[in-house]
């Protein structure tokens, strides 16, 4: 009798403990990201003081084709990069993994190198490269004698070559981790049946990659629909609506840019819910376990040494971004205007940015902020992701769903939600205007970065047997000495992944640093763009390889000591 009152008491006590654990949950989620939301779309059914919608009707009517041409051309390319992107990371993916020829090892490490890109960074390195006065656009121009630049980098064909160079790596990736779950049994199978290797890909590998095909399609649409970097510096008259949500705030027009903001967000939200419906139509799993590190070994010399130098040629496409943004970090301001290439370098812009705090602020700023914000994300995300994986209770899917909102959600429109939100005394603000406050970008890097953190510490949970923590509070240990000294320290690699990625990638934020910062707390991507208006190239160049090198070290302290891939969190 007594026995089963202590489990009715500890089962009491379990359930009360959850929603204790859960109320901060609920807190952050709807106090930072419904509510900020909510109030987006308040302000798109209010003009001039009445309640309605005549504001979407002017969005999808004569009054403002311009804002449907730019929907249009969003979707439009957010698609065509899904198509060219997986027309490199899927064949790349499936060469490195099932041939086995010299360098494969290199060339694999330089397929993921685009990663290590901010995407100011990126469009910037290749603007240095491919625009007008791009160092390939001169020597092309230079050796073949023209009078004018050949090519120039803008518009559809310069933001898809970004976003293809950009994007790529998420179909290699997600390709990559599920080739390695394949067995190769089952292809051997069909092959001493009779079929021949495209028959084998097409309805053998093709289908059990599925998954990972629509994830990678997931992610490259979202990151399309979101990307402003690109369109902003090469769109040359391009409109897209996430240009269009900055162009409305910079002119004033906010209630327009609020149904730009939803507008933009159903779109991305429909296309993530239409995916899952997909996948989720058949079953793509295999019963065996894949055999990982299985390799075909190229024994063709022709076709090997083909492959030699195809990866030579690779890496140096891919790298040149890298060099061309270190060579440029040493030119000092004013020695490169009108020449054809750079003539002088020195240390100097690296001395004034370890000297001059003016130039340094920016670098303070960024570190300061994205710590404030991982520190929020690694707190929320182990706490939301053990209640998610290791507790039961009523609306854990809207729960998930919530937590996953913000991943969705383009940037653009999470700094316009805040700014619906914050830009009066609110009670989520503790009674405060955050918006103008050095405080309001540490919060937009904590919402955009949520998900970062809860799926690879979701991922590491769920390994876990249950009854470790049994076990512990049956040895009479309560349930914070349970988490902190039993379960913590399992799941550290996965969450410290993630915690990791959210850093780097709020360093490197620009996007929702441009809607919403101060001259106060100007991050290193709005310094980065200042130094672009003041053509000091050297200055601008230097703050990128800063960058670089951040999220560089990172991806190592992750490889190399968490023994935790990137690409887990993704």
């Amino acid at each position: 009798m007594r026995r089963k009152a202590e489990i009715v008491l500890r089962h009491v006590w379990r359930n009360r403990t959850t929603w204790i654990l859960l109320l901060p949950v609920l807190f952050v989620l709807i106090g930072y990201v419904l509510y900020p939301t909510w109030q987006t779309f308040v302000n798109s059914i209010r003009f001039n003081g009445h309640w309605g919608f005549e504001l979407y009707r002017r969005f999808f009517t004569g009054d403002s084709l311009s804002n449907l041409e730019a929907l249009w051309n969003s979707v439009y390319l957010s698609l065509l990069s899904v198509i060219f992107s997986a027309l490199i990371g899927v064949p790349l993916a499936l060469i490195f993994h099932r041939y086995d020829f010299p360098g494969r090892r290199l060339f694999q490490m330089a397929a993921v190198m685009p990663m290590v890109l901010p995407s100011l960074v990126g469009v910037m390195s290749f603007l240095f490269l491919y625009g007008e006065s791009g160092l390939v656009t001169r020597t092309v121009q230079h050796l073949l004698g023209l009078s004018t630049p050949p090519f120039t980098l803008s518009g559809v064909p310069g933001i898809l070559l970004v976003h293809t160079y950009t994007m790529y790596v998420y179909f290699y990736l997600t390709v990559s981790s599920a080739l390695q779950g394949l067995n190769p049994s089952v292809e051997e199978a069909a092959v001493n049946l009779g079929a021949g290797p495209w028959t084998v890909f097409r309805k053998i590998t093709l289908p059990l990659l599925t998954p990972s095909l629509i994830a990678a399609s997931l992610l490259v649409f979202m990151t399309s629909m979101a990307s402003f970097s690109a369109p902003f510096l090469l769109a040359g008259g391009y409109r897209v609506l996430s240009l269009q949500i900055y162009f409305s705030k910079l002119n004033g027009d906010m209630q327009m840019a609020a149904v730009q903001s939803v507008i933009l967000s159903v779109v991305s939200i429909s296309f993530l819910l239409f995916m899952r419906w997909h996948q989720g139509r058949r079953d793509y799993h295999i019963s065996e376990k894949g055999v990982s590190g299985w390799r075909r070994e190229v024994r063709n010399p022709y076709v090997k040494w083909m492959l030699v130098f195809l990866g030579i040629l690779m890496v140096a496409v891919l790298l040149l971004p890298h060099f061309t943004l270190i060579l440029l970090s040493f030119v000092p301001e004013g020695t490169w205007t009108y020449q054809t290439y750079p003539t002088e370098f020195s240390l100097e812009n690296y001395i004034l940015l370890m000297k001059d705090p003016s130039i340094w602020e920016p670098i303070r700023n960024s570190l300061w902020m994205a710590a404030l914000a991982t520190a929020g994300n690694l707190l929320f995300g182990v706490l939301t992701a053990y209640l998610l994986v290791k507790r039961k209770f009523r609306g854990k899917n809207l729960l998930d769903i919530l937590v996953m909102l913000p991943w969705a959600l383009p940037a653009t429109v999470v700094a316009m939600n805040l700014i619906f939100a914050f830009n009066v005394p609110a009670f989520f603000g503790f009674g405060h205007v955050l918006v103008g406050t050095f405080w309001i970008l540490p919060l937009a890097y904590f919402i955009r970065h949520i998900p970062l953190v809860v799926r690879p510490t979701s991922a590491a949970f769920a390994q876990l047997d249950d009854s470790l923590e049994e076990a512990a509070r049956n040895l009479g240990a309560g349930w914070f000495t349970a988490f902190r000294r039993v379960i913590l320290p399992l799941v550290l690699p996965g969450m410290m992944a993630g915690a990791l990625l959210a850093f780097v990638t709020a360093v490197g934020e620009f996007v929702s640093s441009v809607l919403l910062y101060t001259i106060d707390n100007r991050p290193i991507s709005i310094e980065i763009m200042n130094q672009l208006r003041m053509f000091n190239l050297g200055q601008a160049s230097a703050y990128a390889v800063y960058q670089i090198l951040l999220i560089a070290l990172v991806m190592f302290v992750s490889n190399r000591f968490l023994g935790v891939k990137m690409q887990n969190t993704l």
